[in-house]
């Protein structure tokens, strides 16, 4: 990992706010395959949302405890660099869906306390990356793009196995204060950015990615 903060623009929808999270510097874009998702797309609407977008930035596709069939019409229509799973996939079927369909995937695990760290440290074997995102609640009609955090202190200096981007409850407010609480490099938003859920802003795009990658240049030594 570099020592810039790579993001990862979540949920996008509109030919518009691809373009805004690209010119703005994202190295990762995503798109939700959740029909109770305000976020979610169909394949023909990714598919061309995806063949807009520049070689250098991957193209992610986020499922929910997708079936085969679901995965396989996926990653036929649409050209995608990875593959999100945000539900409640056991770390077999990380590995089944690796070796079957070809691509990297990265592996959401909820933190809410210090129960849930083994989680990270099993998946992190098994997944090409980690998404360290805030569980929801029981009753919670989404997976994630709650708009909650979690105590970041609980992964504050730790390591995987895996890569690992940090997600939930980030906006241009407080992005600066969870890299340097955690250390993150990688950072992930859905909500933070939006006007209304679902709904991106390119404006709030593009202070996002200032703010995340001014916090880390104002955190490196001056050596001049």
């Amino acid at each position: 990992m570099s020592d810039a903060v790579h993001i990862k623009i979540c949920g996008l929808s509109d030919p518009d706010t691809v373009a805004a999270a690209v010119t703005a510097g994202a190295r990762y874009v995503g798109f939700v395959f959740f029909p109770r998702s305000p976020r979610h797309v169909s394949l023909a609407q990714a598919r061309a949302l995806a063949l807009s977008v520049p070689e250098g930035v991957a193209k992610v596709a986020l499922t929910v405890d997708a079936d085969d069939d679901m995965l396989r019409r996926l990653t036929e229509d649409v050209p995608l660099d990875m593959l999100q799973l945000h539900g409640h996939e056991p770390p077999a079927r990380v590995t089944e869906v690796r070796q079957r369909f070809g691509l990297p995937v990265m592996k959401a695990v909820g933190v809410a306390g210090p129960q849930d760290l083994e989680d990270l440290e099993t998946y992190g074997k098994v997944a090409d990356q980690l998404l360290v995102d805030a569980k929801p609640s029981e009753n919670a009609a989404l997976p994630g793009g709650n708009g909650l955090s979690f105590d970041w202190r609980l992964i504050a200096g730790r390591r995987w196995n895996c890569p690992w981007m940090l997600a939930g409850g980030l906006d241009a407010g407080n992005v600066a204060q969870a890299i340097r609480l955690t250390g993150a490099r990688q950072i992930d938003v859905s909500s933070g950015v939006e006007i209304r859920p679902g709904v991106k802003d390119a404006a709030r795009i593009t202070a996002f990615i200032r703010a995340a990658q001014s916090a880390l240049a104002a955190s490196q030594p001056n050596i001049g």
